[in-house]
């Protein structure tokens, strides 16, 4: 009898230990209904454990990755990234074990991801141990080779039929703007009034991809349109704002060109970012120095503005073909 008293004490104390740990009380009483296993009840204590300790190196993976002004959609595919990582190598995580983090990066690997997916899943775990855990030896694992996929280019025509088809007037200004200024579409939803240079006829794009600002053309064939669109508004606010009155998402604007691209009846797999490729390899074929579209792009590394040689049409058209 004092051995079953004792059990019945041992199991309270524990689960008094969940109570304090975990909201879900639905798994103690599943736990206590169905079995008189207090072994099943360690190894949910430990697991809350376990949750609770991830949950606190994510938070500081968060605060670190915000000290070195990383960009907010950065900082959340990290801490996704990580979060599976902690969660299935469990208490394994504490020392860096090659083996391990190859396993795991090659069983997302096996789950068809793309390269550049593995190399942020990479690259979160190399800056969790680095900037987190403070251990400093390499992790001499290779960064996955990308595929190298021509740009989707749309052609001025597509551009135009696309534009024409668009009846709404704030959607019309934003494909036309990303195009004819080679915006990006997150800076297209952080475009400002202030941003918009009427007089020089420029754009100034602030905090775009790497945290870098730069200008662009702002299109004369909009300034009208644009100045009439804003007249209402402060010089801090957005340009575009959702029918709420927030700030647009991505996602709209992403939703906005794909119903755009298909009502004009375009096959092409494109996507936003095809506006801005269409701008670059016309600002090509129109005769624009690279070195000057690479500045107008914002791109570091001039190899980047060079894929855009490679789809260019007038270069190609010089040549006949055999046949």
């Amino acid at each position: 009898m004092a051995g079953r008293v004792d059990g019945m004490i041992t199991k309270k104390s524990k689960i008094d230990k969940l109570l304090e740990q975990t909201k879900d009380v639905s798994k103690i009483d599943k736990l206590l209904e169905q079995t008189k296993d207090v072994s099943k009840i360690d190894k949910l204590l430990g697991q809350t454990k376990n949750v609770s300790k991830i949950d606190k190196l994510l938070e500081q993976t968060k605060n670190e990755l915000k000290l070195k002004s990383c960009r907010p959609k950065t900082i959340k595919s990290y801490v996704r990234c990580l979060k599976r990582f902690l969660g299935e190598v469990g208490d394994r995580w504490a020392v860096i074990d090659i083996p391990i983090i190859k396993k795991f990066l090659l069983e997302r690997d096996a789950e068809k991801l793309s390269s550049s997916s593995l190399n942020i899943y990479l690259c979160a775990i190399k800056f969790f141990y680095r900037h987190v855990i403070g251990m400093v030896d390499a992790i001499n694992i290779r960064f996955i080779r990308r595929r190298k996929r021509l740009p989707v280019v749309l052609s001025h025509g597509e551009i135009l039929r696309i534009v024409a088809g668009i009846k709404n007037v704030k959607h019309k200004l934003i494909i036309s703007l990303a195009y004819g200024a080679g915006l990006r579409i997150s800076e297209v939803v952080n475009l400002q009034v202030q941003d918009l240079d009427f007089d020089r006829e420029l754009i100034y794009v602030r905090n775009g991809k790497g945290s870098k600002d730069r200008v662009t053309i702002l299109p004369k064939k909009l300034e009208s349109d644009l100045k009439l669109f804003i007249e209402k508004c402060d010089m801090n606010e957005p340009v575009f704002v959702s029918q709420m009155g927030g700030k647009l998402t991505t996602r709209t604007l992403a939703k906005v060109f794909e119903q755009s691209i298909k009502r004009a009846g375009i096959g092409k797999t494109a996507s936003f970012h095809s506006l801005r490729h269409s701008f670059a390899t016309h600002m090509l074929e129109n005769g624009t120095d690279i070195r000057f579209l690479q500045e107008l792009l914002g791109h570091t590394d001039i190899k980047t503005t060079e894929l855009y040689t490679k789809v260019t049409s007038k270069s190609i058209q010089k040549l006949q073909s055999p046949l």
